[in-house]
């Protein structure tokens, strides 16, 4: 397995004085993910919970639900020309009976590109892939998650403060998955926000715990539709930022019953869809 930090050679300018130091950097990869022994997807990722982020991807592409739908993840030995193994290619098996998609060219650009397909057919596609919908107006049925604006607040310094990678490079995001009481039930880091996301939704459906019908998912960047998309595929009814959303996302949420917080700061935010779940 790859190390999540490497050490590099810096030069280092205080005060207008130059000097030399090693400096931690966090570790970028690609790692490609294999279904059934077929190349699917290659994604720049920091090494660790590898099959996590495979089986997090396939939730979002609306191939797991479950865990029972996987047969075993595994790193494939001789991915290289010597036939050695670099950590970087994982191949997903899937359960017998499970169904193998067709996953066209088209719909793999809309699932692993930063914008996804412009407008309706993106939406379209998460709404009728999802396995476990929420429907417009779900915020306000009876037993849904609710979670007081003050405590949705204290959310980004919890999640700042269990960021250790971050503390030593600077330089990941964080997903983190918070109950409606505000603890915090998982925590990873990544170069990519999306693979962060699919780690945590990895974890979980591993652990046999889809759809996350009670979590609040915390993003430490911005509010990309992939990362909506992703909320919705896992059943997660609160998504929120500390930064902007995008249209598409608050197409997305407003389509699906996702509630969407941007620019989570303190006791200021904007609730973009789904506010009942907000207690005010």
């Amino acid at each position: 397995m790859g190390r999540v930090t490497e050490r590099r050679r810096v030069v280092r300018i205080r005060g207008g004085v130059a000097g030399t130091r090693p400096d931690t950097l966090v570790t970028e990869e690609p790692l490609e993910i294999r279904l059934n022994g077929k190349p699917l997807a290659i994604t720049m990722r920091t090494p660790g919970d590898d099959f996590a982020l495979a089986a997090g991807f396939l939730v979002s592409e609306g191939v797991l639900g479950s865990a029972a739908d996987v047969r075993a993840v595994t790193y494939c030995e001789g991915a290289t020309e010597d036939g050695s193994n670099t950590y970087n290619v994982v191949n997903v098996q899937l359960a017998p009976g499970v169904e193998v998609p067709d996953i066209t060219l088209e719909r793999n650009v809309y699932t692993t590109s930063s914008c996804g397909l412009c407008g309706k057919a993106s939406l379209d596609a998460v709404r009728t892939a999802t396995r476990f919908p929420q429907s417009p107006g779900a915020a306000d049925a009876p037993g849904a998650v609710r979670i007081p604006v003050g405590l949705l607040g204290e959310l980004p310094d919890r999640l700042r403060a269990a960021q250790k990678v971050f503390d030593r490079t600077g330089g990941l995001h964080a997903a983190g998955l918070f109950s409606a009481d505000g603890e915090l039930l998982d925590l990873r880091e990544d170069v990519g926000r999306h693979n962060a996301v699919d780690k945590i939704v990895g974890r979980a459906l591993r652990a046999g715990l889809l759809p996350l019908t009670d979590a609040v998912l915390l993003v430490s960047g911005r509010a990309s539709f992939e990362l909506a998309q992703k909320a919705v595929m896992a059943g997660i009814p609160v998504l929120a930022a500390v930064s902007a959303p995008s249209s598409l996302a608050v197409d997305l949420a407003l389509e699906s019953g996702l509630t969407l917080v941007g620019f989570l700061r303190g006791a200021n935010m904007n609730i973009y869809a789904g506010e009942e779940r907000i207690l005010l």
